[in-house]
């Protein structure tokens, strides 16, 4: 599941792990840089935060791989 995105480029995704853990596997599987929810507090756990703050088709592809990534 998923939050954000509609009046800010964040959106916030459910990983269901340690978010740091989220963030150690999106760097080594899929080559994206994501925040880590926890970095936001102890309501953050869980959670990782993408930004789509880069153009489109460098959006896209990065969706691509974190979906791969999470396979």
């Amino acid at each position: 599941s998923c939050v954000g995105g509609d009046n800010s480029p964040y959106i916030w995704v459910k990983s269901g792990m340690d978010s740091w853990d989220s963030f150690d596997l999106l760097l080594r599987k899929a080559g994206v840089v994501i925040t880590p929810g926890s970095g936001f507090g102890k309501c953050g756990e869980g959670y990782i935060r993408i930004s789509a703050f880069n153009d489109r088709d460098n959006v896209i592809e990065a969706m691509e791989k974190i979906s791969l990534a999470f396979k």
